[in-house]
């Protein structure tokens, strides 16, 4: 087998920034071009490690600009793409809508054309693994889990976008035969993770003493997985994925976000000698269309991928605690 090339979109970013250093870690043989826009959220720091090594490259492109990226494709030569390049904050997208279907629907769209033109019409093997959210499949009940099969009902400017770019990724495998796989995952949570999401950002302010704000009433329910959990189900869906299918991948680990903040408040106040914290607690007026309850069953990539989390709740949410504690200041100046 040729050389593996891949480019990873989004590479600079929380999850794509976490797979690049798996990928140097654990698959040295791989060649890796890392594209980012370097974004607010993306940070070429994430990633100095893997870029001192030779065969990780970095790119500072717009996914939406096809010319640059028809240039690294004829330069780079990529046998795959794991586009992770995304917007993804659920309140930035209904501030401001518009960068989420630019970087979210556009994006993909130039970067399915160019798979199409380098590896469809010139009958070369390349694999498009997209990486998507379990958002798109809108709220559950208080039971029962999303599966591949589950209708798709977004809520939010975000997760319509990604919905959208789900069925560009499905539309360009079945009408052209573009060798494509599709992941949905839960919500992730590990180093990296730009300080605006609910776990960096109550570390933060219980580090600052600051309030601790929850939406609602706090009852909104979410499976939590673990980045690297996350990265490694990644790998094995793009080189063992059934060509054209769709895998969740979540780790049955649900929590009340309260629940989740007092956790956080306990394990702050363990490892920076605060206390009390969870007299912080803030309750503020709950999101528009702010979903009640994710769940997934992934039950799929564990019987046909024989993929399993590596890593206890326990054990990386305590590793995440203490690397935020360590990291605010260095990556983010906060």
């Amino acid at each position: 087998m040729s050389e593996q090339r891949v480019i990873v979109t989004g590479g600079a970013g929380f999850i794509g920034a976490n797979l690049v250093h798996f990928l140097a870690e654990e698959v040295p043989d791989v060649r890796v071009a890392v594209v980012d826009k370097l974004t607010y959220a993306g940070n070429r720091r994430y990633i100095e490690g893997p870029l001192g090594r030779e065969n990780v490259s970095f790119h500072e492109l717009d996914i939406t600009d096809a010319l640059a990226l028809d240039r690294l494709f004829i330069e780079f030569q990529p046998t795959g793409v794991l586009h992770l390049a995304a917007e993804s904050h659920v309140d930035r997208s209904i501030s401001g809508p518009a960068a989420f279907i630019q970087s979210n629907v556009v994006g993909t769209f130039a970067l399915l054309e160019l798979a199409r033109k380098h590896w469809v019409e010139a009958e070369r093997d390349g694999r498009f693994l997209h990486v998507s959210t379990d958002e798109v499949y809108g709220s559950l009940g208080d039971d029962g889990a999303f599966t591949e099969e589950t209708p798709y009902d977004p809520s939010s400017p975000y997760s319509a976008s990604k919905a959208a770019s789900d069925h560009l990724v499905r539309a360009w495998h079945r009408t052209f035969g573009l060798d494509a796989v599709i992941t949905n995952c839960s919500n992730n949570y590990g180093p990296y993770q730009y300080p605006e999401k609910l776990i960096p950002v109550i570390i933060r302010n219980i580090r600052d003493r600051k309030p601790l704000p929850v939406y609602g009433d706090g009852k909104n329910v979410r499976d939590w997985l673990y980045v690297r959990d996350h990265v490694e189900a990644l790998w094995g869906v793009f080189e063992r994925g059934t060509s054209g299918r769709s895998y969740n991948i979540g780790t049955e680990n649900e929590w009340e976000n309260i629940a989740l903040v007092r956790l956080l408040c306990d394990l702050v106040d363990e490892h920076a000698g605060t206390v009390d914290s969870q007299e912080l607690i803030s309750f503020v007026t709950d999101r528009p269309g702010h979903d009640r309850r994710y769940a997934i069953d992934a039950s799929r990539i564990r019987a046909e991928l024989d993929w399993a989390p590596r890593h206890t709740f326990e054990d990386s949410i305590r590793h995440t605690v203490s690397w935020y504690l360590e990291n605010f200041k260095p990556l983010w100046g906060v």
